[in-house]
């Protein structure tokens, strides 16, 4: 029987949470749940909201999958997991009603599409059915944070570039001619397109720069 070491658990559970932020980032690295990235990213409150809503549906969807991978049967197992997020969806959907009307009005229908959101549903199949409670969840924990972030570079940029406004607060003066492309369903692919532009430039930008260092050893 081996004993973990501490630091290689905590090194663990920080990748676990890491994973869904920068490595596997569900916007801008495995491009999933564009739906709702691209239609409720006009304002930088839009985006927040629809990413705290999926981030609570996901962690507790995740963790309660977890919990009874042993028991579900599994040629029920999707179906079970269906029930599960809708459960929660269910219960994102009446509290953001009972906390904001305007918020739930302008996330509109895509609140109740949170059930039908593949980064939720294949985590629950890939990684929670797979691990104990505390590692789904921490890993969902981070895959929400990174949807959060990715949605929220959407809005920012759409809310700033084509309101003059950031969190509803005006930044620029009245001569500011707002970009109406950017709150029409082109700004998001146009903005989508950019950060997926950077992401793939950094992602090939740190090979080449490790290439040298390595050239360098072998000619020493």
């Amino acid at each position: 029987m081996t004993m973990a070491i501490p630091g290689q658990v905590q090194a663990s559970t920080m990748d676990e949470f890491l994973e869904g932020i920068w490595k596997q980032n569900p916007v801008f690295v495995m491009v999933l749940g564009m739906c709702p990235t691209l239609a409720v990213t006009v304002s930088a409150m839009n985006a927040v909201s629809m990413g705290l809503a999926t981030t609570f549906v996901l962690v507790f969807s995740c963790l309660l999958v977890s919990m009874v991978r042993n028991i579900v049967p599994s040629q029920v197992r999707i179906a079970a997991y269906i029930l599960i997020i809708a459960t929660f969806v269910t219960v994102v959907d009446y509290a953001i009603q009972a906390i904001s009307l305007a918020v739930y009005d302008a996330l509109g229908a895509f609140i109740q599409l949170i059930v039908v959101n593949c980064i939720i549903l294949g985590r629950a199949e890939a990684h929670a059915a797979k691990n104990p409670p505390m590692k789904a969840a921490i890993n969902a924990v981070g895959m929400g944070l990174g949807f959060t972030i990715g949605l929220l570079a959407l809005g920012s940029v759409r809310e700033i570039f084509g309101a003059g406004k950031l969190f509803g607060v005006a930044l620029f003066g009245p001569d500011f001619q707002p970009w109406v492309v950017m709150v029409l369903p082109p700004g998001g692919f146009f903005v989508l397109a950019a950060w997926l532009l950077l992401f793939n430039w950094l992602k090939t930008r740190k090979p080449a720069a490790v290439q040298p260092v390595e050239g360098h050893v072998h000619g020493a």
